[in-house]
């Protein structure tokens, strides 16, 4: 069952606990922020007593050097308090991060089934940094722009009631105006962070396949499906800066008007003496003041907006649930078997809801310490059996358990901890030889390493490097062939030395040469292990202790290859095309 979360949108209450472990340096800012705001507000008095001490001819210097002194303070906190936020907003991004891989590797594999790689990446990059101009450019801004507000406010109310009555009315209806469209620009800026996520997984898809595209001829094709996606970023950006592009002229209109008025208005006073030039040009100053908290302020209000819509795509994949069981143990000992058997009981499963099942009623038990084959026609299931041993995926119906304790009583990390698994990709970690190997095996020593690599014919690979163990091999293990991955797959495996060996397609890409090797090491460390191998090749499986036929979700036969062969119609004629036996 997916556990898909529809969309709903984050509030701003969801954002505060990433401040948590913050609250320190955000106190500091916030003070910093407050010494700024109070040296800027004492600007335009100076200012003030400046003008008028020259009109009245008094000293006017002790105005000027306040003036000055205060200029530089106010710059010199406004960059305190410029680092301290940048700094803060560095680390709730980094913690956010962290907090978002975290859940995405703990994810159920079902959902990664349904969801791009690209997208995913999206939000753990482009998305978490929007959150960075939530603080920076959001959240101070607002409260800072307030405070500046509020003192402009009661400063222009003082110098005169009628000019602030006329520039108040004018800003007010902008703003108004501005927080209107503020639910559309947050529609609009997800729209644009969804966009930008396609265009991601797009790009990714074309990148991860580059070798197959470019085999097919079809990189114009992947080009013209990639600029699809880009030109579709594109418009959703266009349109959020159509949107953004209506706030400023807004307020620059209102701003301009107010300032006209002012400035009309007040000459007249300062013309018929009701009015002082200094406090004219003082009042003008606020005005100044108040308009850029205002614009600030709305700027911020944008920001947020932005903020929030890559925070509702955050918490979409923080809500969902991640992989449970993992806090509740066994008793010690419980699982503790070296060689454990393993047994299906009645399993039924289907990837999709109410889609055809892939297994139905399954049913059959993997001896301990027994080397079973699971062979069949492609469909038949036998993949879905490894996954539903991983606990990958959950069975619909049936039980599943391992040394006789059903596989829900162990918690994952316990089970995966005593299953060693060689996937049919093979995949290969980007990074060295020794990353791969360590993967699995973390504290494994170099001559272990060595000694594993040899086991499986890849002890050329440190001979011939000058660099051993430390040889990169590229992005996806691309320097490696399919039949080296394969074979790292098995050295990283037998390195973890785990109970059960789950082998799916082990010797697919290798030549008969290497897949004798491959088997002599497998009936090496068969000795005291469970070991149960999901093959096509049946050369690689012919004298296994059992092999269970499948088809259609189900075993239809049993046995080894020699009773098989004799047996099974099914087993046969797969053993017929492979040249294993002879026609009938």
């Amino acid at each position: 069952m997916s556990t898909e979360v529809p969309e709903r949108r984050a509030s701003f209450a969801e954002f505060l606990p990433y401040l948590r472990g913050h609250v320190g340096l955000l106190v500091t800012a916030g003070a910093v922020s407050l010494v700024a705001t109070a040296l800027a507000l004492l600007q335009p008095l100076m200012v003030q007593q400046l003008i008028n001490a020259v009109g009245a001819g008094t000293d006017w210097t002790p105005f000027l050097w306040l003036l000055v002194a205060i200029t530089l303070g106010q710059a010199v906190f406004s960059a305190g308090q410029s680092y301290l936020l940048q700094r803060t907003a560095e680390s709730v991004v980094l913690g956010v991060r962290r907090s978002l891989v975290g859940q995405l590797l703990r994810l159920p594999v079902r959902e990664f089934d349904a969801r791009r790689v690209g997208d995913l990446m999206s939000r753990v990059g482009s998305d978490t940094t929007l959150l960075r101009s939530v603080i920076t450019s959001g959240l101070f801004e607002i409260v800072s722009s307030v405070l500046m507000f509020a003192a402009a406010v009661v400063l222009m109310i003082l110098l005169d009631p009628l000019l602030f009555s006329i520039t108040v009315s004018a800003v007010l209806g902008g703003a108004a105006c501005v927080v209107l469209l503020g639910s559309l620009i947050r529609r609009r800026s997800r729209q644009v962070q969804e966009a930008v996520g396609a265009m991601a997984a797009a790009v990714e898809r074309g990148l991860s396949g580059i070798r197959t595209i470019k085999a097919a001829v079809a990189e114009d094709r992947e080009a013209a499906l990639i600029d699809r996606e880009a030109v579709g970023a594109y418009r959703a950006g266009v349109a959020a800066a159509k949107l953004q592009a209506v706030v400023e002229p807004i307020m620059s209109i209102c701003i301009q008007g107010a300032f006209i008025v002012v400035l009309t208005v007040g000459g007249v006073r300062v013309a018929d003496g009701s009015l002082a030039l200094g406090d004219l040009l003082a009042f003008i100053l606020y005005l100044f003041l108040l308009v850029l908290p205002i614009g600030s302020a709305l700027g911020a209000f944008v920001q947020i907006q932005a903020g929030l819509a890559a925070l509702d795509r955050i918490q979409e994949v923080a809500r969902l649930e991640p992989e449970a069981g993992d806090e509740d143990g066994l008793t010690p000992g419980r699982t503790a078997s070296a060689a454990p058997e393993v047994r299906f009981d009645g399993v039924s499963f289907g990837y999709d809801d109410g889609g055809e099942p892939v297994l139905a009623d399954l049913s059959f038990s993997v001896p301990a310490g027994s080397r079973t084959a699971i062979v069949g026609p492609s469909g038949a299931g036998k993949s879905t059996v490894l996954g539903l041993l991983e606990r990958f995926y959950e069975p619909a119906g049936g039980t599943i358990t391992y040394d006789g304790v059903p596989l829900t009583a162990i918690p994952r990390r316990e089970l995966r901890s005593r299953l060693g698994l060689v996937e049919q990709e093979a995949p290969v970690l980007s990074g060295t030889l020794a990353d791969n190997l360590r993967i699995s095996a973390p504290d494994a020593t170099p001559a272990r390493m060595v000694s594993a690599l040899e086991s499986v014919g890849l002890g050329d690979l440190v001979e011939r490097s000058e660099t051993g163990l430390g040889l990169n091999l590229g992005e996806d293990g691309v320097r490696l062939s399919g039949g080296q991955r394969q074979r790292l797959a098995w050295a990283r495996v037998l390195l973890a030395d785990r109970p059960v060996l789950l082998m799916d397609e082990p010797t697919s890409a290798v030549d008969s040469r290497t897949e004798q090797l491959l088997q002599r090491t497998l009936s090496e460390a068969a000795r005291s292990r469970t070991v149960v191998v999901v093959a096509h090749r049946l050369s690689t499986i012919a004298d296994f202790d059992r092999i269970l036929v499948m088809d259609r979700g189900r075993v239809v036969a049993s046995g080894t290859h020699a009773t098989l062969v004799q047996s099974s119609a099914l087993y046969r004629d797969m053993a017929v095309r492979q040249r294993l036996v002879q026609h009938a």
